[in-house]
Order: C-alpha cells, then structure tokens, then sequence
C-alpha cells in the first residue's frame, strides 16, 4: 500500500458555485513534496489539513474531520472505464491517491500511518455535490456517484507529519467494529434507517454524522 499522488489544488474562479468570490479549489493537481499535513482547526474556520491546498467553501468542506480526503486509483480506473475518458490522479478533488488499499471499505476509526511520521484517522466518506459533478463534466453524475457507493473517505490528522508522492500507508489500527465508509455512507444517503449502527464507531465518527445519527436514533426509537 502507497501513496500514489498527493495532490494540491489553487483557488481558481467557475461559474458553477455559489461562493460569492466564485472560487473553487476542487481542480487538484500532483505535487511531489514534502508537503506538511496538521489539524487545521474546526469546521467554518479550519480549512485543508494540507499545507498548500486550497479550500474555498467552508461551510462544506475543510475543517478537523474532513482535514483530508483519500481516493483509491483502483477506483479510478474503475470509473475510467466506466466514462470511458481519462481520469488523472487528483481529479476526484482528492488530496491523496492510494494504491493496493481499500479507501471505501476502510472503517470508521481506522487509522493510517503514512510516510515516516503522519498518522490519519477515518472519519466518514465523502457527499457529492453540485461543484463536483460541474467539475466533472458529467450529466447526473450525483446520482451516479451515489449509486455507486464508493465516495473515498475523509480524514482527521492524529499525528502531524511531512507526506510525499511514494510514500508507504500502514494501517496501524483497525477498530473491532463493522462500519466502513461505505456503509457510511449509504446511511447518510440513500438508506437512511442504517444511521443509528453508525453510532457504534464511537468518537471516531464525523461529528456532524454523528449528530445526525443520534437524532434519527431518538425519533426512532421514542417513535417521535
């Protein structure tokens, strides 16, 4: 298992988002580092966890539990042949491109030791949105994309460290429970009366999910 690209992206000006500015930070590219990953902060105020890599849309993005995203290039390929066009490393807006590891069948709290100093914590899989699928260029791609149940998985910084383009991941723990990122994810989605089973991640699940969970587990179980 390695890290295949880490990914950088620069504010750059579409007409398909509604930040007022107009800027996104979704088009990444490859870089080769050393490039330095930390907790940015809470969710509103913190942006990217990677030192370089733009975030424009706070309200959705950024922040300690997302401070990261992961895609799997076995995942790409799958949809390159899908599209039948090329993907590149990065163009998920992923921040890390892995090979030789299951990103969406990680569980939540699994954490990843990557290079010789950075450790990552799984927290949920990614939602996809408007800007992504402007991004893509690909009618409907939502939908699609949901259907698919694959989102990548996001990340909170553990430990701090400098990652580069081949650098080995190591899972280090893997919790004894059975929620992966994509079961996540079809509670957050399309199969909603799964959300409370979340809440056996514990602590390690996003907060906002994790609150989410909570409040469909009392109006579940109060029948309110």
């Amino acid at each position: 298992m390695k890290l295949l690209s880490l990914n950088l992206g620069r504010p750059v000006a579409v007409d398909y988002t509604d930040q007022p500015e107009g800027l996104t930070g979704i088009d990444k590219r490859p870089v080769d580092g050393p490039v330095r990953v930390t907790a940015p902060g809470p969710k509103g105020t913190g942006a990217s966890g990677v030192a370089g890599d733009a975030v424009c849309d706070l309200r959705h993005h950024g922040g300690d539990d997302q401070a990261v995203y992961a895609v799997a290039r076995e995942d790409l390929d799958g949809w390159e042949r899908e599209l039948g066009r090329a993907l590149p490393n990065g163009s998920f807006g992923e921040n890390l491109t892995t090979e030789g590891l299951d990103v969406s069948g990680a569980r939540i709290g699994e954490r990843w030791r990557i290079g010789s100093e950075l450790v990552l914590e799984v927290t949920s899989g990614r939602i996809p949105c408007r800007t992504f699928q402007e991004h893509l260029g690909e009618r409907g791609w939502v939908r699609r994309f949901t259907r698919k149940g694959a989102p990548g998985a996001y990340l909170r910084v553990v430990v701090p460290g400098e990652i580069r383009a081949g650098d080995p991941i190591e899972v280090v723990h893997r919790p004894d429970h059975e929620v992966t990122v994509a079961f996540q994810f079809r509670a957050s989605t399309t199969e909603r009366h799964l959300l409370p089973h979340l809440l056996t991640a514990g602590d390690a699940l996003h907060t906002e999910i994790a609150a989410t969970a909570r409040e469909y587990a009392q109006k579940y179980t109060t029948g309110n």
